[in-house]
């Protein structure tokens, strides 16, 4: 009889670990998954830098860009914006990027309370002619002058996104107001430069777009 009840008592101190055993592999399968689907939508939604979601992917006319890189765009200490650059497919050379004749996209996420337009101006004038010779600026100087009469002043969370489409131009847009359109792919090509030229305003963001680093 104590031998049936010690070996009752046995059998239930076994099920009970066996029970424990269970809740504590359907907890740890719990998290697993919970941690897997949060990954996943982070992984669909993009990824977060400063901040500012960055999208993976993205459409423009019909047509799918991927995230090429993306970084922070800085001056001295200070964080001005979060630059991205989309292209058709991802490409680590400066030169397959100039030559690559789909259609691009460059986002900026200003960060900074309020940068002017004259400042705007300012660096993209800098930007050309510090990234393109004077061969090169020639035949674009009255666009640049068009280019630069679309901006206002931007502040902290307003987005500026150049979109080149083939046969069209660059369009600038404006949080999601379409400002106006610059002809040519040469132009195009000079204002990448700004950003991927021998003397970029920061050498870190253009190797974050060339997808050296985030």
């Amino acid at each position: 009889m104590i031998f049936m009840k010690w070996l009752q008592l046995k059998g239930w101190e076994l099920g009970m670990k066996r029970r424990s055993d269970m809740r504590a592999a359907s907890l740890v399968f719990s998290i697993c998954l919970t941690l897997f689907l949060l990954v996943s939508v982070q992984s669909a939604s993009g990824r977060e830098i400063a901040g500012v979601t960055v999208p993976e992917s993205l459409t423009i006319n019909n047509k799918v860009l991927v995230l090429n890189g993306a970084g922070i765009r800085k001056k001295f200490i200070i964080k001005v914006y979060v630059g991205s650059l989309y292209l058709t497919v991802k490409r680590s050379s400066v030169m397959e990027i100039l030559d690559d004749p789909g259609a691009k996209r460059i986002v900026m996420n200003f960060l900074y309370k309020e940068v002017s337009a004259d400042t705007l101006v300012k660096g993209w004038n800098e930007g050309f002619a510090e990234n393109n010779s004077s061969q090169e600026l020639l035949p674009l100087k009255d666009r640049i002058r068009q280019f630069n009469s679309f901006f206002v002043t931007v502040r902290k969370g307003d987005e500026i996104r150049l979109d080149y489409l083939p046969g069209e131009g660059t369009q600038v847009w404006i949080n999601d107001t379409l400002r106006g359109s610059v002809p040519g792919e040469d132009f195009s090509r000079a204002l990448l430069k700004i950003w991927l030229g021998p003397n970029p305003p920061d050498s870190n963001l253009k190797e974050a777009m060339l997808g050296n680093s985030y």
